[in-house]
């Protein structure tokens, strides 16, 4: 718990850091970088989920034949659900949105 606690922590700082960036907090020419398109985020968020699945499997795999460590068997279950849990958090946001947006009156 304490794991995925200081894990997130770190995400929103190192997030925060970025928009900062992105923003223009910083108006030299060398801090400035390309913006990645929605779909390309989309797409990293979900291989980076996946990728997180499969780590959890193998190490619960390993596990299950009698070798591995179980704490880091336990962290990756969990990291493993909190990024599914994440992934599944931002879809059910852009149905909502999408929904919202086929309501509005033009």
């Amino acid at each position: 718990m304490m794991n995925s606690i200081t894990q997130a922590h770190d995400a929103y700082r190192l997030s925060l850091q970025n928009s900062l960036i992105d923003n223009g907090s910083n108006n030299s020419p060398e801090a400035t970088t390309p913006q990645e398109s929605f779909g390309a985020v989309l797409s990293k968020t979900l291989q980076n989920t996946l990728d997180t699945g499969h780590d959890a499997e193998q190490k619960a795999v390993v596990g299950l034949n009698g070798h591995g460590d179980m704490t880091q068997i336990v962290t990756a279950v969990s990291n493993a659900q909190l990024a599914l849990q994440t992934t599944t958090t931002i879809r059910d946001r852009m149905v909502q949105s999408y929904q919202d947006i086929m309501r509005m009156s033009i």
